[in-house]
């Protein structure tokens, strides 16, 4: 076990040695620039309306520009599938990114951590807030059978997880935070229109803040299909996990914070 730990605790995510400095879309052959566009037009299908498919893709900065696809929607709707080239690269030196550092740990490693380090379960929350009722990705974190051949918290012996699943007020959520005495809460948010995630995501911040009884090394995590870690931590979180996110990612995210706030 003493050797898993370590390893645990030190391992570095792999890094892809191999990348090039300058890089440009790739279609049929390296380097080529050859892109592929989907977009709707407000005007019925034609070959008007195939020409401004085309000189759209042109003020883009495409060129040989193909229309391979054009398809009526409505009366006055097209749909236009478009190739074309562009002329633009891109220096990876010039690429940063804020993202979660800690090392990826196995089902095993995590909870060989927690009861080595730690010594008891970790209690983990977790809810879809506000009028939101989807549950898939809270699910998909929680649920025994996890995602993607990775369990889920509630098949982790030293975690205590709950799934509050969907459509839970805010005010709710922050009450069990104090009740179970959570170490960490997982907040999810499908519903993105007019970024109403953004305000149903900071209001649950904002109760936190104002209710008695929150552990002061609370993990707070969010999570859903148009949220990144940087726009996380923005906000307040401590973390951010989008779409494809798999239990081990969260979990060996909260292992590694708590360790860090003991």
């Amino acid at each position: 076990m003493c050797s898993t730990i370590e390893r645990a605790m030190t391992s570095i995510a792999p890094t892809n040695k191999y990348m090039p400095k300058i890089i440009r879309p790739y279609g049929d052959q390296t380097n080529d620039g050859v892109v592929q566009l989907s977009f709707t037009l407000p005007i019925g299908v034609s070959p008007e309306a195939r020409q401004a498919a085309v000189e759209l893709a042109k003020k883009m900065g495409l060129d040989k520009i193909l229309v391979a696809t054009m398809e009526s929607i409505d009366e006055n709707f097209s749909f236009f599938v478009v190739y074309g080239r562009c002329q633009h690269d891109i220096n990876m030196d010039d690429i940063k990114v804020v993202k979660i550092e800690n090392p990826l740990l196995s089902f095993d490693e995590i909870n060989d951590l927690i009861k080595a380090k730690i010594g008891r379960k970790l209690v983990v929350v977790g809810a879809c807030i506000g009028s939101d009722a989807h549950t898939v990705g809270i699910d998909a974190i929680f649920n025994p059978k996890g995602f993607n051949h990775d369990w889920g918290f509630e098949r982790y012996p030293w975690f205590e997880a709950h799934n509050l699943r969907a459509q839970v007020r805010v005010e709710e959520l922050a009450k069990k935070v104090v009740d179970l005495k959570a170490d960490a809460v997982l907040v999810s948010r499908v519903v993105t229109q007019r970024d109403e995630h953004i305000v149903e995501l900071k209001k649950f911040l904002e109760q936190v803040k104002n209710t008695e009884g929150v552990q002061s090394h609370l993990i707070k995590i969010c999570g859903g299909p148009r949220i990144t870690h940087a726009e996380a931590l923005s906000w307040g979180y401590d973390a951010g996990f989008g779409p494809g996110t798999r239990p081990s990612q969260v979990a060996s995210f909260i292992v590694h914070e708590y360790l860090k706030r003991m």
